[in-house]
């Protein structure tokens, strides 16, 4: 009989013969016998006590949790119940009949899941237009991505330049630990450096020192200085000035086009923008149908899942911390209600998505799944190569899939629900703004 404890909790009594599983474990005891190495005995003769005293716990604790997973199985299959996580076993001493082992099995089940009326479904489905001003945009990033900088002799530094300066910074009086570096060259108004001190290099010419205070924000990266007052002094080195290269046939061969082709240059970047617009525009369309999936829903969800989810966010998370560099990414406490509202939200769709794919026998279509694969392969420099590693390998290609399938699932919502198109700044859909 199953017992429901609490929304989606469920418990179970089992028993297991003992006489079954002492006949279990002698007989694999006998198996174990014929080869077993024994200090003092031949292989294989040694006896069937001495391989008791030996073999026979670990033996009889893989019996009885088999014995136990067995008739856990049977029960679980006979109730039609599709668990979640991993059950929690105790063993039930009081009320056990002579003759055998009793426990509890407590699990979680998956929920039923009602999927919403599609029709009700309210989507933003987003548009974008490229045209030659978004082109020349992009040409524009490429350029500045590949300036030159040459020596301004004799003039004043000013946003855009390359400063390089020798600074020095104390902290009431005393040196700091990486407040100090001598020909140290930035960009002046890319943001790499506080406002105080682009603010301080800004007007000076090669030759010239300033000394200035600094206040370092109290979120600053290095603790030690975090929200303290300190006073540099700089000394610019070079003002060199930025120079673009041409749109020319060097520049075409810079880009990856051998024969320096300026126009098929044009054609590639075209291409490369509007699939990159198209791209986005269909995440943030595939981001509408989501949130409003997630949004007509609402049902229990397996603690087992969210827990396991919120597990993998903060090793995403660690790793990261790692990454920058921070000395005790392992050890961070990381309070586990972080990421519990994500954690929640992702297992909701993902048992939604499932439920939704199943009820409409959605599926990725060897086609579809080869031209997705051509589709990216066309932004590498050896489109064929790119094709035949991803259908050669399963894993890769089983994420190419999983792709197509969210793809038809976004269709599939589109074609019921309230869709309103909108066009999307191209600026503010790229991250430029």
């Amino acid at each position: 009989m199953v017992e429901k404890l609490s929304g989606l909790e469920r418990r179970v009594d089992l028993t297991v013969s003992v006489a079954d599983i002492e006949k279990e474990v002698q007989a694999q005891l006998k198996r174990v016998a014929r080869t077993a190495k024994v200090q003092g005995f031949r292989p294989g003769k040694a006896p069937l006590s001495v391989i008791e005293r030996s073999h026979g716990p670990s033996v009889r604790y893989d019996v009885i949790n088999t014995q136990i997973g067995k008739s856990l199985d049977k029960v679980i299959q006979d109730a039609n119940l599709r668990v979640a996580g991993t059950p929690s076993l105790e063993p039930k001493v009081e009320g056990a009949e002579d003759g055998v082992m009793a426990f509890s099995a407590t699990f979680e089940v998956y929920p039923d899941i009602q999927l919403p009326d599609l029709s009700s479904l309210k989507i933003t489905r987003n548009t974008v237009e490229v045209g030659e001003a978004e082109v020349q945009k992009t040409l524009d990033i490429l350029r500045r991505q590949r300036t030159v900088f040459k020596p301004a002799a004799d003039r004043a530094a000013q946003s855009g330049d390359r400063v390089t300066l020798d600074f020095t910074g104390t902290i009431d009086g005393v040196a700091f630990e990486g407040g100090s570096a001598q020909d140290f060259p930035f960009v002046l108004g890319q943001g790499r450096m506080l406002p105080e001190f682009e603010a301080a290099a800004t007007g000076l010419k090669a030759g010239e020192t300033k000394t200035f205070p600094l206040a370092f924000p109290e979120d600053y990266g290095s603790p030690a200085v975090a929200g303290k007052q300190a006073e540099f002094t700089i000394t610019v080195k070079e003002v060199a000035e930025p120079e673009l290269p041409e749109l020319d046939a060097d520049f075409a061969r810079a880009l990856g086009q051998a024969e320096g082709d300026v126009d098929a240059l044009l054609a590639d970047v075209r291409a490369n923008v509007e699939r990159e617009a198209q791209a986005r525009a269909k995440n943030r369309t595939k981001a509408s149908v989501m949130d409003a999936l997630a949004a007509a829903c609402d049902f229990d969800l397996p603690k087992a899942l969210v827990d396991n989810e919120i597990a993998n966010r903060t090793a995403a998370a660690r790793e990261e911390l790692k990454q920058r560099g921070l000395p005790n990414a392992d050890s961070i406490p990381i309070p586990e209600d972080t990421f519990r509202a994500e954690a929640e939200r992702r297992v909701r769709l993902g048992l939604l998505v499932a439920e939704l794919i199943k009820s409409a026998d959605l599926k990725a279509r060897p086609e579809q799944v080869r031209a997705r694969i051509e589709e990216f392969a066309k932004s590498y420099e050896q489109p064929a190569q790119v094709v035949a590693y991803y259908l050669s390998d399963r894993q890769r290609r089983a994420e190419i899939e999983s792709l197509v399938l969210e793809d038809n699932l976004v269709e599939h919502v589109l074609a019921s629900a309230q869709v309103t198109d909108e066009a999307v700044d191209f600026d503010t859909l790229m991250g430029a703004r």
